[in-house]
């Protein structure tokens, strides 16, 4: 993995109420380029991501950013340093239009071309800028979400299963433009298709009953005989 990290998350813990669910969980994102969390159903992948955004209180460990601690930090403001979060479900505004959602995500944005750059990744919200979000098809919700999510700016973005209920045929779309912008910023994305994953990230971590089971370059985990062993149901 390249020494410049970006985001640094180090032994951490987190959880649930009484219920602890990562234990010990490190991992280290570049500036730049992909990086896949994996791991079957209850492994604790969607847990790293909210810590990682703030939604859940870390218990132990740290999470920092660009050398900065931001582990105690609200989600707020870390989104403000440069943490983009886009969850598994309910990540638009249903009753508003895509023109509305994406306003939502021009807030804190005050470059009058950002939202013609995010058009320019995914040119089918254009084409349904007037439509409410809950109409859309579930590969455009989740094109809505992604973009929302880079109006913010962000230098790291956070997928959870960012092709969940997508059609076959808009997973290669949205695969492809993963790829783009792990060229321009951090990206880390938890994701079922395996393939997916491992083209759009050149690191790769595998969890397994909350632990890092293992981690290393997507080749080298792809040739890995133990990887469909944590993967399995």
């Amino acid at each position: 993995m390249p020494d410049d990290k970006f985001l640094d998350v180090t032994d951490l813990d987190a959880g649930y109420g009484r219920s602890q669910v990562l234990f010990g969980v490190s991992l280290h994102v570049p500036w730049r380029g992909g990086v896949a969390v994996l791991g079957r159903n209850g492994a604790g992948k969607t847990t790293l991501m909210k810590t990682i955004v703030g939604e859940l209180p870390l218990r132990g460990g740290a999470v920092s950013l660009d050398l900065r601690d931001v582990g105690r930090l609200p989600t707020e403001q870390r989104t403000r340093l440069g943490i983009g979060y886009v969850p598994q479900e309910h990540a638009v505004f249903a009753r508003l239009s895509v023109r509305d959602n994406l306003a939502v995500g021009m807030l804190s944005n005050h470059d009058r071309h950002a939202l013609d750059r995010v058009l320019a990744i995914f040119p089918k919200l254009g084409e349904r800028f007037g439509q409410a979000a809950g109409t859309l098809s579930g590969g455009e919700r989740k094109m809505l979400a992604i973009a929302r999510a880079l109006l913010g700016d962000p230098k790291v973005l956070l997928l959870d299963e960012p092709t969940e209920g997508v059609w076959i045929g808009v997973v290669e779309e949205i695969t492809e433009r993963l790829i783009d912008l792990t060229k321009e910023i951090a990206v880390i994305v938890v994701e079922q298709h395996l393939d997916l994953a491992l083209r759009v990230a050149s690191h790769a971590y595998v969890l397994d009953r909350g632990r890092v089971a293992l981690s290393g370059g997507s080749t080298e985990l792809r040739n890995d005989p133990r990887l469909l062993t944590y993967l399995a149901p």
